[in-house]
């Protein structure tokens, strides 16, 4: 019979077998921790350099984006500037056309002055006596009669005195003497070279005023600070006069018009013709109105104009004057007594 040994089941050979296993499962363990720990530190390595160049390209779009607003800026500002440049061209431009325009103005008037003095001193060949030289000075002997007065001054640059730019004291002067002798009138009205009213409220205008001290002295102060200035015309003021304070229908009324002034731009002829449709000659040969005048100097001795317009004044005034029964005083200095 044979004998058999008894069977172990956890013996020292299976115990090496199984501490063997566990040794190598853990050096597998131990070899793929290690592993993966490199793995894993590669993949963070990759990201950081991916993540580096990303910050890297966030950074050069962000630098990018700013020289681009940079250069937007730059552009806009550029922009402007030329438009600020081109609006100074334009009006350089504009600024040059309009000195161009009056220059040609200027020498058109110029030669127009040229030709007018050409013509001025052809007829004073032919005829000396219109010459302003030849008249002597007269006294204030202008005719009197007349119950309303108005008086048409001219207030233009040149009848005033350049350094008070009021006008000249010799007119105030002359005025005043006209004035004074007409002591008592029934109404007086003092108009500028423009038919502009000197004197009185808007209510006042295109009535008469009434003649009395106040109104004497009132006036005579309004004219001396009048700065409104008119043309040197006195031709509107004489129309004005005419059309709206003459009363055909008072059969009392006589009227004088007194002009004060030193030049003429005009045509003499239209002149004439205008003023004689509104001051017509009657049955026996007057007129409704006397238009006396007073001309000054100053034109001619200061060289104002060089369109002979003191001439032209002192021409006409002895004309219309001579037609409408006034009479015409040419002063020859500015300080005449």
């Amino acid at each position: 019979m044979i004998r058999r040994r008894p069977t172990q089941i956890f013996s020292l050979a299976f115990l090496d077998c199984i501490c063997c296993g566990f040794g190598a499962i853990i050096l597998l363990f131990v070899l793929t921790v290690d592993k993966q720990d490199k793995a894993t530190q590669d993949a963070r390595d990759k990201l950081k350099a991916i993540a580096a160049g990303y910050v890297a390209s966030l950074a050069e779009l962000q630098q990018r984006k700013g020289d681009l607003a940079k250069g937007n800026n730059d552009a806009a500002k550029l922009v402007l500037d030329v438009q600020k440049i081109d609006d100074n061209l334009k009006g350089l431009l504009d600024d040059l056309i309009n000195k161009i325009q009056y220059e040609k103005n200027g020498q058109k008037a110029m030669v127009a002055d040229i030709d007018e003095l050409k013509r001025d001193i052809a007829a004073r060949q032919k005829k000396s006596e219109l010459t302003l030289k030849d008249v002597k000075p007269s006294p204030l002997g202008l005719p009197a009669g007349s119950n309303h007065i108005a008086f048409i001054i001219d207030t233009s640059g040149s009848m005033r005195d350049a350094n008070s730019e009021r006008i000249w004291p010799i007119a105030l002067r002359k005025f005043e003497e006209v004035l004074d002798a007409y002591p008592q009138v029934d109404g007086l009205q003092f108009l500028d070279a423009d038919g502009r009213f000197i004197f009185g409220s808007h209510m006042a205008e295109q009535k008469w005023l009434p003649d009395n001290q106040e109104t004497r002295n009132a006036v005579k102060h309004a004219l001396n600070n009048y700065d409104v200035y008119s043309n040197s015309n006195p031709v509107p003021g004489i129309v004005r006069a005419l059309r709206t304070l003459y009363d055909p229908n008072d059969e009392k009324m006589t009227m004088t018009i007194f002009i004060l002034g030193d030049e003429f731009t005009g045509t003499a002829d239209a002149v004439l013709k205008r003023l004689d449709e509104l001051n017509p000659k009657d049955k026996d040969g007057k007129r409704k109105v006397v238009i006396s005048a007073i001309g000054f100097p100053t034109s001619i001795q200061m060289g104002f104009s060089m369109g002979n317009t003191g001439v032209k004044l002192a021409n006409l005034m002895r004309e219309i004057t001579y037609q409408h029964g006034g009479a015409f005083i040419a002063l020859h200095a500015l300080d005449e007594e």
